[in-house]
């Protein structure tokens, strides 16, 4: 018969029938009526407490199957407590010991899960300590992007100053405007690519920090399983804790625990390698940038170079025609000196002429004839007069000739001063400048 309290090995067999109260059971008491009974009008006054054989035998009885009964379930209850406590002690061995063993596995997982995490923070730590090494290239690298943007600048600023008529939008002009474009196009694309890799280090640092708070709750634990796995029934540091067995209203489940281990180093792995793509990326970013504004650089000085060598070539064309034109300028003068001069020698002869034909005409009478002489006097006195005209003609014309000369000069000297200012800026102010161009490892961020 089971009683209250006592803890059972088994669980109890169902119940067949249905629990209900059962009927008082009603006992029948012999009556003193036989014929030897005390009862009657004899015994009227007299004591009627006494009993008779059957009944002091019955109660004999009685007692005897009492104590047989209470001896028999005494030894019952002897022998089932001794089978109980062997029974729970056995199970208590057991599942102490089952209890620590899963305390060693759970200290297994756990240290599994710390060395995991700790691996995945170290490589997170690398990564971000690399990404911080890709920004200050970044950052670098903007910072020499100034030095050609100021020299392209620069150079489209020295070169308004050329002057008419070489204030041209050559080849030159339109490579240096492609080249602020490019500087501009660069710079944009480096700052944002400078925010990405401060999103990626914030995010790597957050990931981080996760993963260094579940590993710390991970080593709390650690410790805890690991004092717990040290406990036995001799220590001295176990006490009673009745309210310990209950599990907590907050307590995640080993589906639960394991899914939020796994997201965490999915989340962190999956930064990781979304900075190390970027890590890729800018790379990619500054090795092609650097490529493009060496290749610009190179197209620009190409540029300079063809344009200084046209310049070249036109002022030494200048030049020469400089020359040749001051050489016929100063034949032209002393070919007008020399019309100048027969012009005067004409005059001479005219004046004799003329009074020769003056003072014939003062002849009298009949002696005015118009003799061989007087016909010849009026030939020569035109044939002077036509060669003085030929000669002031060709005076005038020559003059024209000099004054278009010394134009001619004027404006080979004034083109010549241009050219020499085109190349003085082009040479001396622009490719000298460029020489301060940066370097690749400068536009890579290195230097």
């Amino acid at each position: 018969m089971a009683q209250r309290g006592v803890l059972l090995t088994k669980e109890p067999a169902p119940q067949s029938i249905d629990v209900c109260e059962l009927p008082c059971k009603e006992y029948e008491v012999a009556c003193n009526t036989g014929a030897y009974t005390s009862s009657g009008l004899a015994t009227a006054g007299f004591r009627t407490a006494k009993y008779l054989m059957d009944e002091w035998f019955q109660n004999s009885y009685a007692r005897y199957h009492q104590a047989f009964a209470d001896r028999d379930y005494s030894e019952r209850q002897r022998h089932e407590s001794g089978q109980l406590a062997a029974e729970t002690g056995a199970l208590a061995q057991r599942t102490q010991l089952d209890s620590t063993r899963k305390v060693g596995e759970r200290l297994e997982d756990m240290h599994c899960w710390k060395s995991e995490l700790q691996r995945e923070i170290d490589e997170l730590s690398s990564e971000t300590d690399l990404m911080m090494a890709q920004k200050l290239r970044l950052q670098r690298a903007l910072d020499a992007t100034s030095v050609p943007y100021s020299i392209a600048t620069d150079n489209l600023q020295c070169r308004e100053r050329r002057q008419h008529p070489d204030l041209v939008r050559d080849y030159v002009e339109v490579e240096l405007l492609k080249e602020t474009e490019l500087i501009r196009n660069i710079q944009e694309l480096l700052k944002r690519t400078i925010g990405q890799a401060v999103g990626q280090i914030r995010l790597n640092r957050e990931h981080k920090e996760s993963c260094e708070m579940n590993w710390s709750d991970k080593v709390e634990v650690y410790n805890i399983d690991d004092t717990c796995s040290r406990y036995t029934n001799e220590s001295t540091q176990v006490q009673f804790y009745p309210h310990s067995s209950k599990f907590e209203e907050s307590a995640s489940t080993p589906e639960t625990w394991a899914k939020f281990n796994q997201d965490n180093l999915l989340r962190a792995e999956r930064e990781r390698l979304a900075s190390v793509n970027l890590r890729k990326l800018i790379d990619c970013i500054l090795r092609d940038t650097a490529q493009d504004l060496r290749l610009q650089c190179d197209a620009v000085n190409s540029a300079f170079s063809s344009r200084c060598q046209e310049l070249d070539d036109s002022l030494q064309k200048l030049q020469y025609h400089l020359r040749k034109t001051l050489t016929e300028i100063t034949d032209q003068e002393h070919q007008i000196a020399a019309l100048k001069q027969a012009i005067k020698d004409k005059e001479a002869p005219l004046r004799v002429a003329q009074t020769r034909l003056y003072q014939r005409s003062h002849r009298p009478n009949v002696e005015l004839c118009r003799d061989n002489a007087q016909f010849r006097l009026l030939s020569e006195v035109e044939e002077l007069n036509m060669s003085l005209r030929a000669l002031k003609e060709k005076l005038q014309d020559a003059e024209q000739a000099l004054r278009n000369l010394e134009d001619s000069r004027m404006s080979l000297e004034k083109d010549i001063a241009v050219k020499t200012n085109s190349l003085f800026i082009d040479r001396q102010k622009c490719m000298t400048h460029r020489n301060r161009y940066p370097s690749v490892l400068q536009l890579t961020g290195y230097q």
